[in-house]
């Protein structure tokens, strides 16, 4: 095959450009020349057969849309001539995927924080959350303060802020209260401080309510109203943390104690070819492990949702699938949003050009483990294996859900880059050579390397294990650590009183 261009499966009848091909260009596919009748841009898709009005696009061997108009052979294929086929009712049925080989485990183990609860983090730090957006600049400060006093006895003090708690009801708040709670109980948080205000929607109770698994001794909080100086108050609380937190060290642990987060962000062309692949044979490497993996963002499901529910584990999670995908379907009608308004500009120009190319792709962040659970928005995983969760395809929302939900390390895939970083550590991994090069401070790893022919996935695959084992043990800072890229986005999606 022309090393300008990748077919992905024999299935395809279209090939996407590793760079940018000019009309009247040659190229050999499956033996063959095909003669370019258009540009085609770099990592963006051209026919390998002519094509009627209303035959599927299949790119991985799957449908991702269908031509809306006569496609020649050689032509480029994108937004003019290609269309979603999301926009029709889809009717989902239980085939479960006959068992596949799957990997035994070998003992790979990390040094983490074994918590009083059998939870493990990879970092020992202190939270600061506000409980509304009215003491954000408090948190901050508290956490300023406490990073210069006390910060270089443990791996530090942060603050996570966001504008909700007030004026807020309903599963609106109940969200944001469930959120909060979630982070409060990630093994990562060695110590929590959470200040409320005193009078608003989301009081310290009912948030401390739904925080059932937070060590109290660990634990700080109160209201500023209630206070003289709610700066002072807080930087005594945390020095107290400090004394209790300063004293755990890190102990050998199995991968089995280990939860990652899938997620990506500014996806192209070869984010299901290069980076999600790679992540998935992570994800099934640690299940096999007998760890935990959970894959959000469900709009990006939406055109690959079949494949995940023929994994289900059993008939109830199938089922479990199957409401997660209509609710949030019939959430995207109530809100006048069609179901395919998906990829982005971003998306678009990095060469994917529906959203069933696009899910395609990332679902592949989940490699091929048998889906064990779904999780609600704001809730924890509760067992190991696969699991997905209900997000938005929100970057910021997604991951900060991820880590609510137990994840202590997220493997976050790009093609077009990004600096978002998560409270817990975010390894960044490259779909494409280029964007690691040009963003060195952004990018941990690149998988890039699979389509430049430098480096097979088995290679990638045992260096990438090799990072995330390294940074979950401590011996090395995620980018977004390195640069203190840390936050946290809530859904909002109620009304503001």
């Amino acid at each position: 095959m022309n090393p300008l261009v990748l077919k992905l499966d024999l299935l395809d009848n279209v090939a996407v450009a590793l760079e940018t091909l000019t009309k009247g260009t040659e190229v050999m596919v499956d033996g063959g020349a095909i003669v370019l009748s258009d540009d085609i841009p770099a990592l963006h898709k051209f026919a390998l057969e002519a094509l009627d009005p209303g035959d599927a696009i299949v790119k991985y061997g799957l449908a991702i849309g269908e031509a809306k108009q006569s496609v020649d052979s050689g032509a480029w294929v994108h937004t003019h001539n290609l269309k979603t086929a999301l926009d029709r009712v889809v009717e989902y049925r239980y085939t479960p995927e006959p068992d596949g080989e799957e990997r035994s485990p070998i003992g790979l183990t990390f040094d983490g924080y074994v918590r009083s609860n059998g939870a493990v983090g990879t970092r020992n730090e202190i939270w600061v959350f506000p409980s509304v957006g009215c003491v954000n600049q408090a948190s901050e400060t508290i956490a300023r303060v406490c990073n210069e006093q006390v910060g270089d006895r443990f791996d530090g003090v942060y603050a996570f802020v966001h504008p909700h708690g007030c004026s807020q009801a309903g599963d609106d708040l109940e969200d944001t209260r469930r959120v909060l709670a979630g982070l409060m109980q990630n093994p990562n948080a060695g110590g929590v401080l959470l200040l409320g205000l005193g009078c608003e929607a989301n009081q310290i109770e009912s948030v401390l309510a739904a925080a059932t698994d937070v060590d109290r001794r660990r634990l700080r909080y109160f209201n500023a109203q209630d206070v003289e100086d709610e700066i002072e108050h807080g930087v005594q609380a945390v020095r107290e943390l400090a004394h209790i937190v300063e004293r755990d060290s890190r102990t050998e642990c199995s991968v089995s104690d280990l939860i990652l987060g899938l997620e990506c962000g500014g996806s192209d062309a070869l984010s299901g070819v290069t980076a999600n692949p790679l992540v998935g044979r992570l994800s099934d490497r640690v299940v096999a492990e007998g760890g935990g993996a959970i894959l959000g963002e469900v709009p990006e499901m939406f055109g690959a949702e079949q494949a995940l529910m023929d994994r289900a584990v059993n008939q109830d999670v199938f089922a479990d699938i199957v409401t997660l995908i209509k609710d949030y379907k019939q959430y995207l009608t109530e809100q006048g949003c069609p179901v395919y308004e998906n990829p982005s500009p971003g998306n678009l120009d990095g060469g994917l050009t529906t959203l069933e190319e696009k899910s395609h792709g990332a679902i592949r962040k989940g490699g091929t483990s048998r889906v064990h659970e779904v999780i609600r928005y704001g809730d924890r995983m509760l067992g190991s294996g696969l699991a997905l969760l209900n997000t938005p395809g929100n970057d910021a929302v997604s991951s900060t859900a991820l880590v609510a939900a137990g994840a202590t390390v997220l493997l976050f895939t790009t093609g077009r880059g990004t600096p978002l970083g998560s409270p817990v550590p975010t390894i960044k991994i490259s779909t494409n050579t280029a964007i690691s090069e040009k963003k060195p401070r952004w990018i941990d790893f690149n998988a890039g390397a699979l389509a430049d022919g430098s480096a097979t996935v088995e290679d990638l695959e045992e260096d990438l294990i090799a990072l995330l084992l390294g940074i979950a043990g401590g011996r090395v800072q995620a980018s977004n650590e390195q640069s203190n890229q840390r936050s946290i986005a809530i859904w909002k999606n109620g009304v503001t009183l």
